[in-house]
């Protein structure tokens, strides 16, 4: 649960995955709630398994129950695409020749990447504001330094500029000696992107998920704060 609220906590969209033959699970309920309190806005389902269904009228079944599903999370039911498939089948196809883009299970996995494409909008990123990003992971380099990982909330950051940092204990300044993503260097990074930030002037133990990396004097910490909590 942890892991699922912190990654859908910085999703622009997401596809349900379902099982054609069994339909909506509890799970999936859990799932779209927590999509709903998190902030996704857009959500694209796909059908899975669709080789197992004998009865087409038996899929619209399903579909029609996923729609439902959708609505009673607050997800505009009869909007959301709903594709169909079998992602073992296009796998397997894809295995046996990677030049297999005319195979039917194939094509419905492109399919589906078009409706994500159409459906979920590309987010306007907040570059010009000051930088903040949520540390989620950490970790030391040997020879270089402590590496924070998270995605970047809004703003630029670029190499041999400050940063505070802000959560635990008082807030520290330290210096952003290298930017990586994907195993790529960066010279900077912007809103939206998932990056590890190399700090100088700052141990492993002094940063822990949850804390942040913010423009000085940008952000100011409080022990009193208003929350809601979801308990499932």
């Amino acid at each position: 649960l942890k892991i699922r609220l912190q990654g859908a906590a910085q999703m622009d969209g997401a596809i349900l995955g379902r099982s054609g033959a069994d339909g909506p699970m509890p799970q999936t309920k859990e799932h779209l709630l927590l999509a709903k309190q998190v902030g996704v806005p857009n959500i694209v389902v796909f059908l899975n398994k669709e080789d197992q269904v004998d009865d087409p009228e038996l899929l619209e079944l399903v579909q029609l129950e996923v729609q439902e599903t959708l609505e009673a999370y607050e997800f505009p039911g009869e909007e959301v695409p709903i594709v169909t498939g079998s992602a073992l089948l296009a796998l397997e196809a894809l295995i046996e020749n990677t030049e297999a883009s005319d195979n039917k299970w194939v094509e419905k996995i492109y399919t589906l990447m078009e409706q994500v494409d159409s459906y979920i909008p590309t987010p306007e990123r907040e570059t010009d504001k000051t930088f903040l990003m949520a540390v989620e992971d950490v970790f030391s380099i040997t020879g270089r330094g402590t590496v924070a990982t998270g995605r970047v909330e809004r703003g630029v950051l670029k190499t041999n500029e400050t940063v505070d940092l802000v959560g635990l204990g008082d807030t520290k300044n330290v210096t952003v000696t290298g930017l990586e993503m994907f195993h790529k260097t960066l010279d900077e990074t912007v809103a939206g992107d998932n990056v590890g930030v190399l700090l100088r002037g700052v141990q492993k133990d002094e940063i822990q998920p949850g804390m942040v990396i913010a423009a000085p004097h940008s952000i100011v910490p409080h022990t009193k704060f208003e929350a809601q909590v979801y308990v499932f």
